[in-house]
């Protein structure tokens, strides 16, 4: 895609945000949220923001199924949470889980989607080898066996490189 189809999308995505968070929609609002959003896609353009890299245009077919699995996680791991702290008793782990991805944002994706799950916090990102782990804490122990069962992993796998490995999203 050439560098202006790909402003050209960033731009409609931000102003369709600004357009659904702000909820005022007279000619000046308007009229400055579409030069926000003009000068946010100029600044990302100038930076290499809107690059392969900055705006991974592939992933967004499989995003939206991604995210629902996503939410359903965060929503399961705050009712088991909310469980440890009303009946449970916490027993912290700290644990090392590898990461697949083969890009610097599906790492990133992975890493934050760990630490969005309650429960669990990513840490420590460490790249040896050309091989990238995590240091993770856990609250307790069901929660780490839920990363280390590689599921997240596989799914984020999946989303960045366009293919699905060991499972459907």
């Amino acid at each position: 895609m050439t560098r202006v189809l790909r402003n050209i999308f960033l731009f409609t995505v931000l102003f369709a945000a600004w357009l659904l968070m702000s909820g005022h929609y007279t000619p000046l609002l308007v009229g400055l949220g579409v030069l926000s959003c003009a000068l946010a896609t100029v600044m990302a353009d100038r930076i290499g923001g809107s690059d392969e890299e900055g705006l991974p245009l592939h992933i967004m077919a499989r995003l939206p199924a991604y995210l629902v699995w996503l939410l359903k996680e965060i929503v399961m791991s705050n009712i088991a949470t909310g469980r440890l702290i009303l009946f449970g008793r916490a027993r912290p782990v700290l644990f090392t889980t590898q990461a697949s991805q083969s890009t610097s944002g599906g790492v990133v994706t992975y890493a934050n989607s760990i630490t969005l799950t309650p429960g669990t916090v990513t840490i420590e990102v460490e790249e040896k080898g050309g091989r990238t782990a995590f240091l993770v804490h856990a609250v307790d122990q069901p929660f780490a066996d839920d990363v280390e069962s590689g599921e997240m992993d596989r799914r984020v796998t999946a989303l960045e490189a366009g293919r699905q490995q060991g499972g459907g999203a």
